[in-house]
């Protein structure tokens, strides 16, 4: 791999992690508050997987690096301003209601499932590898937003109206996904990383034929897309303060 190569792939295996991060961190904000205890305990869960495919991805960026597993990880998490973070847009915004949670989930939860099916046949051996161990944990994630995006899309009037208005919302955030990442052809042409126009076909069939069998209709009007990956909202800076608080009063204590 040569270093233009390497360096492409750290970028993006950092983009991943910071997805999976602060949408981890989102959804631990309903443990205690999920709608029924045994959602509760799922969805707590489901946050936790999250977390720590972050670190996984973490700690295959510090491999490339030649630096230290943990304390990369923990510097990533810890220890980077608001401008340093590469998630998307969809990731950041706050939880909203029941409905936003889990449309968002489901949206990002088919687009992981497919990027993963794709990078389990990955040139780079350790990225295969752990994209296939994680794609194992993604199966369960996704059945459980679609069983709730089916729950309320024909539930009740009120919960479809939820829904819907949560897919409006989302709809333009979600489509960022798919952007191409940072030198992706390169990666592309090096058998790194799926197409991200192939990937985006894909995602869009599924997405809106399953969505359709909900009762959801898919925004026509997308012309208000996020800004880039470069670009957050405000609300990332108050999730940050609360994720490093305790790290920074402290940051050379041992966890």
């Amino acid at each position: 791999m040569n270093p233009e190569s390497k360096q492409a792939l750290i970028d993006y295996l950092i983009t991943m992690a910071d997805d999976e991060l602060i949408l981890g961190h989102r959804n631990s904000e309903w443990c205690g508050h999920a709608p029924i205890l045994e959602e509760d305990i799922a969805f707590a869960n489901i946050a936790l997987d999250e977390i720590g495919h972050a670190i996984v991805w973490y700690e295959l960026a510090a491999d490339l690096q030649g630096e230290e597993r943990e304390a990369y990880a923990n510097h990533m998490v810890y220890f980077r301003d608001v401008r340093d973070y590469r998630n998307t847009q969809l990731v950041e915004l706050p939880k909203g209601d029941w409905a936003f949670t889990m449309l968002r989930q489901y949206l990002f939860d088919q687009f992981e499932m497919m990027r993963l099916e794709k990078l389990a046949q990955s040139s780079y051996a350790p990225f295969a590898e752990a994209a296939t161990k994680i794609r194992t944990e993604e199966i369960y994630h996704l059945r459980h937003t679609q069983a709730w995006a089916r729950r309320l899309g024909l539930g009740t009037e009120e919960s479809h109206r939820r829904m819907q208005a949560a897919l409006n919302d989302l709809w333009p955030y979600a489509l960022a996904l798919c952007e191409p990442s940072n030198r992706a052809e390169l990666l592309t042409q090096g058998g790194y990383i799926p197409d991200s126009r192939a990937l985006k076909t894909a995602w869009l069939e599924q997405v809106t034929a399953y969505l359709g069998e909900v009762g959801l209709a898919i925004p026509t009007d997308s012309s208000n897309l996020p800004l880039s990956r470069t670009h957050h909202t405000e609300h990332l800076g108050q999730l940050l303060s609360d994720l490093q608080q305790v790290a920074r009063l402290d940051p050379m204590a041992k966890w």
